[in-house]
């Protein structure tokens, strides 16, 4: 091989060489090697590699005896002409012990890298007994059923409806629903009524009491209504006192056999209803008659006037009840007309083409947001609704705000409310090392002193569009509602950032399975800015 030839393949082997180097370097780390039982360890692995390089991360749900949890997508950072590809797993183990995340391959093109083993430690969480308060089991919860209940509503509607059209059907069927019957004067009324007692037929049954106490029930009424005198209450002595006192005072031409006559027949109903008289048929047919005939001899002797002013009396009563019960009737629509009206705007909520009952996430996520600054040093962040400046001093603990040199807490909702937001800054007195890990732990017990039960978490870096690295805290807890006695599931999100010389934290919680507040969270996450150097 000549000279020439000689130099130019070592030219060739150099180059191949630094091709390679630039196209398979892979770089491995963890956030931390000590863990405790459950929670996240953050394994990253960068490979460099040209814009014509193809480059596969591995993907499996265990690395080792160490559990992946998350899979997180892959970042791309330019840097010069190469790129620098960046994957992070979440890796978790619920033994304690010490394990080693093995070697993994990553593949540029055809060619294949291995990762470096990294040990890792997963250790116990200590409980001092001594010191840790012992609690009985706690009784079961019942949870809140959303999107449930509007199926019990529509069917207790739709019950009522029927209900109401049955009860209709059956008034009608009984004649219920018709006008009591009137009549224009009362001798028309007591004839009419006589007639419909003899056909009841209540003698040939053997119904005596109950056929003497119609018959002179009749006749009392009948003198009630033409004499004007108190005949119902009154007794048959009283009654016929008070007839032939009013018979000489309204000079009603009275036959004194008239009221003999009356007179018996009341007697003889004292004793069939009181002293269990029973009279014979013939007696029975004589006294019908007495009463017939003293009704007819009242009739002809109460002078015209009296009998006019009766029969207006009757026409203004038959008025009073049309009225009522167009009234009554009015008033069954209106009802009909709500129950009908109600059951369709309930059919459309549920259906989802429209949303009535108050705010809601949806109508949050939908709607017009608000991107404003809070606290100092600032944070900045776009919501659904202006945040409000809270009570600082109220919330939190006087050890805390004896440190502090300036502290503002804003937000909007609580943690029973659909969407809760809350934006924290503190500045401190003194330098301060501010543990962030630390921070998060606080964070979680201040959620359990405020009710929060069986939080879950998760933990990771967070990196702001600007560049501003932090943490962000994740998982979910159970909230009780003491006004509603239910508990309720929810997800949240926690930012943490120290700059500035102070803290600042982000909580975004919604509840669980609500994708209209799961985009609410994502949005505001998204636009969390710090303004470094605020005073």
């Amino acid at each position: 091989m000549s000279d020439m030839n000689k130099k130019l393949l070592l030219i060739f082997l150099l180059f191949s060489f630094a091709s390679f180097s630039q196209n398979g370097k892979v770089v491995t780390s963890v956030d931390t090697i000590k863990n405790k039982i459950g929670a996240q360890f953050t394994l990253t692995i960068k490979a460099t590699a040209d814009s014509t390089a193809s480059v596969l991360f591995p993907k499996s749900k265990q690395f080792g005896k160490l559990e992946v949890i998350n899979s997180y997508p892959v970042d791309t950072v330019r840097k010069d002409a190469l790129y620098e590809l960046v994957k992070k797993y979440g890796l978790t183990q619920f033994d304690s012990g010490t394990y080693t995340i093995p070697r993994l391959p990553v593949v540029f093109n055809k060619k294949t890298l291995f990762s470096d083993s990294i040990r890792v430690e997963v250790m116990n969480v200590k409980v001092d007994t001594l010191k840790q308060k012992l609690y009985d089991i706690k009784d079961i919860v019942k949870t809140n059923e959303a999107g449930k209940w509007w199926i019990w509503v529509l069917i207790i509607l739709a019950l009522g409806v029927l209900a109401y059209f049955g009860y209709k059907y059956y008034k009608k069927q009984q004649g219920k629903e018709r006008i009591p019957e009137t009549y224009k004067t009362p001798i028309e009324k007591a004839t009419s009524l006589l007639q419909q007692l003899e056909r009841k037929e209540l003698v040939q049954k053997g119904e005596v009491k109950a056929y003497y106490s119609e018959l002179t029930d009749i006749a009392r009424n009948y003198i009630e209504e033409v004499i004007r005198i108190p005949a119902m209450e009154s007794t048959t002595s009283e009654l016929i006192e008070k007839l032939r006192l009013a018979s000489v005072q309204k000079n009603i031409a009275l036959n004194p056999e008239t009221v003999t006559n009356l007179e018996k027949v009341l007697f003889q109903a004292d004793l069939v209803k009181f002293a269990k008289e029973k009279p014979l048929e013939y007696e029975i047919a004589d006294d019908r008659k007495r009463i017939e005939s003293a009704i007819i001899t009242i009739d002809h002797s109460v002078p015209v006037d009296s009998e006019q002013e009766a029969s207006a009396q009757n026409e203004l009563i038959r008025q009073q009840i049309l009225k009522r019960r167009k009234k009554r009737q009015l008033y069954e629509n209106i009802a009909l007309g709500f129950v009908v009206g109600f059951s369709v705007v309930i059919a459309l909520f549920a259906t989802g083409l429209i949303d009535v009952f108050g705010p809601n996430t949806k109508k949050m996520l939908e709607g017009e947001w608000i991107y404003s600054e809070y606290g100092n040093p600032g944070v900045a962040a776009e919501t659904p609704k202006v945040l409000t400046r809270l009570d600082a001093n109220k919330i939190l603990d006087p050890k805390a705000i004896a440190i502090l040199k300036d502290f503002q807490i804003f937000g909007y909702g609580d943690m029973t409310d659909p969407i809760c937001v809350m934006i924290s800054t503190y500045k401190y007195k003194q330098a301060t090392e501010i543990d962030l890990a630390t921070i998060v732990e606080g964070s979680i017990k201040d959620l359990e002193n405020k009710g929060a039960q069986n939080i879950l978490v998760k933990q990771e870096e967070f990196t702001t569009k600007a560049g501003i690295s932090g943490i962000r805290s994740f998982g979910t807890m159970s909230v009780i509602d003491e006004n509603k006695k239910k508990s309720s599931k929810r997800y949240y999100e926690m930012l943490y950032f120290k700059q500035d010389e102070g803290l600042q934290q982000v909580f975004v919680s919604h509840e669980e399975g609500d994708k209209y507040g799961e985009g609410i969270l994502e949005r505001i996450i998204a636009s969390t800015e710090l303004k470094i150097g605020a005073q």
